[in-house]
């Protein structure tokens, strides 16, 4: 038996007990007649008593040479702390050591296995087994299993079916690029991993499952940030005979059940806003409703006086900073550049100081007096002590830069709280979005979402007006679900198709499985999927998903731990029937 109890199990009411422990040596602290070690295991840390007066010379010696990360077992009896620690649970008792085994050696670590570590991130995700011995890494592992197992055990008593669908599956022209898998046994033909499981969800519920649900690996080979992994998880839903008000309700029950069970919030219903309304007030449609700032248009009030940068601009727009009118001359030059940044892309700011006296000071007094200014202050929603920054151009990159404007003044001031939760639904999509390069449209969400009711015909003459029966579930700023009511009938996707610019002959190829199924009594039905690593990143507080991965990718898209991707062998390639053509 390698252990009778775990590193941070044992109490005062352990006293006298002999018990056996394993772990790793965390840290060793020798007085020369007495040496401390702390044994560290998943569950805590136990110190450990070697001492001259009850402790064999030889067994003295034997502690004295154990290095950190060695892997032990101690027996021993357990006695009262004289120096207690209150800061471990364990810390009233410690073990006396009568039998010490080294089960394995260790190397000198590459970072120090602590809370604070002197190690890098590459470092890090380079040593991740280590890594995962460190708290914040463990403690973030055990948290994301505690969410799985509360989705699970949520869905599965409302009567949701968990099934698996394949992983090798049919590359398709939409979404992002697939990762493509060569087959040995079909020469020259390719599987793709899935970027969602939406064609076979949709399949089961014509299968007559009603209500699915999966947690699921998903593959995507696009660009990398913080938040994005090649490889990531989804909750992956789907009901049939369902409307959206079905979908919603059902999901804001699993969501306010997760922020009740995970974090002890009670929430009430989620306010729902249209796509539009979103991005009037917000510039983006995920919107951080934890604060304020809500934009204020200002051409009815800016615009005709004089000041060409305002004329010229399709929109004029500003958000009330409050109690930022003390930031000096300086200060505001700095947000002048910030904007200014290429990842921001504005030509400059505007900006109006709201004086505690009722009176205005503004980069732009030459062309605007103080009435005009209070017209701004109301627009905006500012008071006094508040700044109000002002950007101008085209109306859809104007939203964009002072939404980052929005969110970094938020940042700054301290108002995205970790431990606040604002969820939203954002309904009323458009249906497709147009290409400016190419000139054609893409579904905003995927093809087999369904217009809004009434609105098909559209299609066929305004179809950027169209809206989708879509919604996404917004959580502080971050999208962590999204679905729609789906088309369930061979007609209507074929419509949906054309207007996407797929051929009969494309459509039939790449979807033609799903249109014949379509035709064996498909139901209503629609869904939503969640990301399980954003929605676990930020229930614990944090916005980068990596943190909550047990083995993540780097920004390249690499596994610098196996170094993988990499290079495979001639002969594989032979087998595959692959020829690489790699310039020197």
């Amino acid at each position: 038996m390698y252990r009778s109890h775990n590193c941070g199990e044992l109490r005062e009411s352990h006293i006298n007990e002999v018990v056996t422990l394993s772990g790793w040596v965390q840290k060793t602290r020798d007085k020369g007649f007495v040496v401390w070690i702390d044994l560290r295991d998943r569950y805590g840390i136990t110190q450990l008593i070697f001492d001259e007066e009850r402790t064999s010379h030889e067994l003295l010696e034997r502690a004295r040479s154990l290095g950190r990360e060695f892997v032990i077992q101690v027996k021993g009896k357990v006695i009262e702390r004289t120096s207690k620690n209150s800061k471990i649970p364990t810390g009233n008792i410690e073990v006396l050591v009568a039998e010490l085994n080294v089960l394995n050696s260790s190397k000198t670590p590459p970072f120090t296995i602590e809370d604070q570590t002197d190690g890098g991130e590459e470092l890090r995700m380079k040593y991740r087994y280590l890594d995962i011995r460190r708290n914040p890494v463990k403690n973030n592992l055990i948290f994301r299993s505690k969410v799985t197992m509360e989705v699970r055990n949520y869905l599965s008593q409302q009567g949701f079916i968990e099934v698996e669908t394949p992983y090798l599956i049919k590359s398709t022209p939409e979404g992002a690029r697939d990762f493509v898998v060569p087959s040995r046994m079909n020469e020259g033909q390719f599987y793709a991993l899935p970027q969602s499981p939406q064609t076979f969800k949709q399949l089961l519920m014509i299968g007559g499952m009603d209500k699915y649900f999966q947690i699921v690996k998903c593959f995507r080979d696009e660009d990398l940030r913080a938040d994005r992994q090649p490889e990531f998880t989804q909750i992956d839903c789907e009901m049939a005979f369902v409307e959206q008000e079905n979908i919603l309700n059902a999901f804001e029950g699993l969501t306010r059940h997760l922020l009740k069970e995970i974090k002890g919030i009670e929430t009430a219903t989620f306010p729902r806003m249209t796509y539009d309304e979103a991005m009037a007030k917000y510039g983006n449609d995920k919107p951080d409703i934890r604060f304020g700032m809500e934009f204020g248009e200002l051409n009815h009030v800016a615009q005709n006086k004089g000041f060409n940068v305002f004329n010229a601009a399709e929109l004029v727009v500003g958000i009330a900073v409050p109690g930022a009118a003390t930031y000096t001359r300086k200060e505001i030059d700095a947000l002048v550049d910030w904007v200014r940044r290429p990842q921001i892309g504005a030509k400059g700011m505007v900006y109006v100081k709201c004086n505690e006296d009722g009176t205005f000071k503004s980069s732009v007094d030459k062309f605007y007096d103080q009435e005009d200014l209070a017209n701004w202050a109301k627009a905006t929603g500012a008071k006094a002590g508040d700044l109000i920054c002002v950007l101008s151009g085209d109306a859809n990159q104007t939203r964009g830069q002072l939404s980052a404007l929005r969110m970094e003044m938020a940042e700054r001031l301290g108002l995205r709280k970790s431990d606040e939760f604002a969820p939203l639904w954002i309904v009323d999509f458009p249906l497709l979005e147009l290409d400016e390069e190419t000139g054609r449209y893409h579904a905003m969400h995927h093809p087999f979402t369904s217009p809004k009711p009434g609105q098909l015909e559209l299609l066929e003459t305004d179809p950027g007006a169209v809206r989708a029966n879509a919604y996404d579930l917004v959580l502080n700023g971050n999208e962590i679900g999204g679905g729609s009511i789906r088309i369930h009938d061979k007609e209507t996707q074929s419509t949906m198709f054309k207007h996407l610019g797929f051929t009969p002959e494309e459509a039939k190829a790449q979807f033609g499985f799903l249109m014949d199924a379509f035709q064996y009594g498909a139901p209503p039905h629609g869904g939503i999927a969640f990301g399980l690593d954003r929605l676990v990143a930020i229930l614990g507080g944090q916005e980068t998903i990596r943190d909550f991965i047990a083995f993540p990718k780097n920004n390249s898209g690499r596994d610098v731990m196996i170094d993988a991707p990499a290079p495979i062998d001639e002969e594989q390639l032979k087998e595959l029937n692959l020829k690489l053509d790699i310039p020197s």
